[in-house]
């Protein structure tokens, strides 16, 4: 136990002694969730937008009003002709540009309803759909509240409730997966780096020849990482809560222990890549390839899986991140406790297991 322990010394000492892996370890982690939270959302922000009132009465220049103090939309250009939209367009001056018709709040009145033409740039579309969405809801609200909100509401009346997540933000649903892909490409990069590192330089060869077992080795190797990882993960959690205001509503308990239990898997896949190979650069690109590809596009994290094709849907099962994605948010947003996640549980334990195993079966006790 003292040479073990000795031996995990010696691991710390190496990695904090390193500036290029503190780096890896916690700026790469911070920066990913910053970048990823700030930058990758659908939601409508100050959107540049054009307004062609051909009414100028008091009802279209309300729902202009309306429209511009959303938050969501910024008036950029009033072209006076239609030979000025699709310039417009081609310059990205403008998203969208609203049309009213003549006699626009007339109409309204006498007849019940009125034309308003939204014209959206879809060389985007998903952000095209959006912008439209929002204008439409907005004009909709404009109309129900403003001017008929005395009269009775023709057909039928819907009322919408988003559960979960209320305001519809898209750091709800990017932060508890980026938890899961921050984690599993820092805790299992790194040990496979390190543990190859010994192998390229030689000096697997004399640890092995040491007093210390293969186990040992191994353990000595992974635990550095595996607590590290686990204030890695702290860290991520609290800038989640804080700076983009993720609820964690469900046992705080339970979603450590969950991200122990990832954590322990993805150090697990780490050691089995390094089985696998002999130096770092490799490590580092079967790292790369396998895991962040994979953990991005085929976890749920950004795609629906439900939306993917079968033979991907059947593929993403082998992905852990897609499983801890799902306890992540079914625990944090949810509220759900481990009645609702053990399925998952089981498969990640079972991962896990079946990875140690095997890098067991293929860890030699000398090098060839």
């Amino acid at each position: 136990m003292n040479r073990f322990l000795a031996f995990l010394r010696k691991e710390f000492l190496h990695i904090f002694r390193d500036p290029r892996t503190l780096v890896i370890l916690f700026g790469i982690p911070i920066a990913q969730l910053l970048l990823f939270g700030y930058v990758l959302t659908n939601e409508v922000r100050n959107v540049k937008i054009a307004v062609v009132d051909q009414s100028k009465d008091y009802l279209s220049i309300r729902l202009t009003e309306r429209l511009l103090s959303s938050g969501f939309f910024q008036l950029a250009a009033i072209p006076s002709s239609q030979s000025e939209y699709e310039g417009l367009f081609r310059s990205s001056k403008v998203k969208e540009i609203v049309v009213f018709e003549p006699d626009f709040a007339k109409n309204l009145i006498k007849e019940g309803k009125a034309g308003i033409q939204v014209i959206a740039d879809a060389s985007e579309p998903n952000a095209a759909q959006l912008v439209v969405n929002y204008t439409t809801a907005i004009a909709n609200d404009f109309t129900r509240n403003e001017f008929v909100k005395d009269q009775k509401q023709p057909g039928i009346n819907i009322k919408v409730r988003m559960l979960f997540n209320e305001n519809m933000r898209d750091a709800y649903n990017f932060i508890p997966g980026l938890i899961a892909v921050i984690l599993m490409l820092i805790s299992a990069m790194m040990t496979a780096i390190t543990i190859t590192r010994e192998k390229e330089t030689g000096t697997m060869e004399i640890l092995l020849a040491s007093p210390l077992k293969p186990i040992q080795i191994i353990l000595g190797k992974v635990v550095p990482y595996m607590i590290l990882s686990i204030v890695n993960a702290l860290v991520v959690l609290l800038l989640g809560y804080f700076v983009f205001h993720v609820p964690i509503i469900g046992s705080l308990a339970l979603l450590l222990g969950e991200i122990l239990l990832f954590i322990f898997l993805a150090l697990s896949l780490g050691i089995l890549i390094s089985t696998f190979v002999n130096n770092q650069v490799t490590a580092l690109a079967m790292s790369g390839f396998v895991l962040m590809l994979p953990s991005i596009l085929l976890s749920g994290f950004i795609f629906p899986v439900k939306n993917m094709p079968v033979p991907l849907q059947i593929i993403s099962n082998l992905i852990p991140p897609r499983w801890f994605i799902e306890i992540n948010r079914t625990v944090m947003l949810k509220g759900g406790g481990l009645a609702e996640i053990w399925p998952n549980t089981l498969i990640l334990l079972g991962m896990s297991a079946l990875f140690i195993f095997i890098s067991i079966r293929k860890f030699k006790i000398r090098l060839q």
